[in-house]
């Protein structure tokens, strides 16, 4: 398939490329301007890195022309500051989506994979795990836009007979992942933990969440990109939940070393525990994760040892 992944060139997107190419397909990489290739191409790979703006309809129309598929990992906020303008998360996540939703149905492009958030669309979970039907009550701006982005999916399926398949991802982790920018408690535990800096947890580490290898993520999407089934929405996680401090002891094994931890006030933003059933993906898509943890843990660790220019 001819395939155009939107933040193809970040964290989960580049894991994303990967699988893709290594089963054959074409990919174009559309990405922000000034956002290099992750890593060099040959030229027998079937690459394409393109930039642009997402709300730039010239850019979006000439990212979708002549594709089979979309995958879409854009995303301008983050769960924790989200709610400080969410004006900001619709204008810069659900109009440029709906952009692009657009500019599909005018190309003719008929598929679409979403990546939506197993750890917010939910809000305080009812019961564990959390399976597909389980109520949706985000209290976070970036889990309404991602709900709110999923209905429009089934608009655009019922409309014009776009196959949408949305992809409610867990905590996922792995090389490549940015500490910088807090994309996730692993990758920022370790970068600490290398740098022998304290490592700081909100609350008691009771917090618990569902940790996935990102290596199992860009599988469950390599099989959504072909799935013609009749489901809609599948949960992408480990189906266990993880204390925080369970991850902590966890990650010191692999380093081999005691870790400094201080622990701050709780936050109001964070629902006390979340893992997400996977049953529908595992009958559907045929998809399970094979990555333990501890192996997941020492496949980052040693990626960020080779990237002495990231600690």
């Amino acid at each position: 398939m001819r395939c155009t992944i939107f933040g193809g060139g970040g964290f989960i997107g580049s894991a994303i490329v990967e699988r893709l190419l290594a089963a054959g397909h074409a990919v174009r990489v559309f990405e922000r301007p000034r956002v290099q290739p992750y890593r060099e191409f040959a030229a027998a790979e079937a690459v394409q890195w393109q930039t642009g703006d997402l709300m730039s309809t010239h850019d979006v129309e000439a990212a979708v022309d002549g594709a089979d598929a979309v995958i879409h990992l854009v995303c301008t906020t983050l769960p924790k500051s989200s709610n400080e303008d969410p004006s900001f998360d619709v204008r810069s996540n659900l109009l440029p989506t709906l952009g692009l939703l657009d500019a599909m149905v005018r190309r003719g492009v008929g598929r679409i994979v979403f990546i939506s958030s197993g750890g917010t669309v939910y809000g305080p979970a009812q019961y564990l795990p959390i399976d597909e039907l389980h109520p949706t009550r985000p209290q976070v701006s970036y889990g309404i836009v991602k709900l709110a982005i999923e209905h429009y999916l089934h608009l655009y399926r019922l409309q014009h007979g776009l196959r949408g398949v949305v992809l409610r991802v867990a905590n996922p982790y792995g090389e490549r992942q940015r500490p910088d920018t807090a994309q996730g408690a692993v990758g920022v535990f370790l970068h600490r933990a290398l740098r022998g800096e304290t490592i700081e947890v909100w609350g008691d580490g009771s917090i618990a969440r569902d940790y996935l290898y990102v290596g199992d993520v860009a599988d469950a999407f390599a099989r959504a990109l072909t799935y013609d089934g009749p489901a809609e929405v599948f949960n992408i996680g480990s189906g266990h939940a993880l204390r925080l401090d369970e991850l902590l002891a966890a990650i010191a094994e692999v380093l081999g070393q005691a870790l400094p931890v201080r622990h701050m006030p709780a936050r109001a933003i964070d629902v006390p525990a979340n893992a997400l059933a996977i049953e529908l993906a595992r009958r559907e898509l045929g998809w399970a994760p094979t990555v333990a943890l501890r192996d997941g843990l020492q496949r980052t660790l040693t990626w960020l040892r080779a990237q002495p220019e990231r600690l």
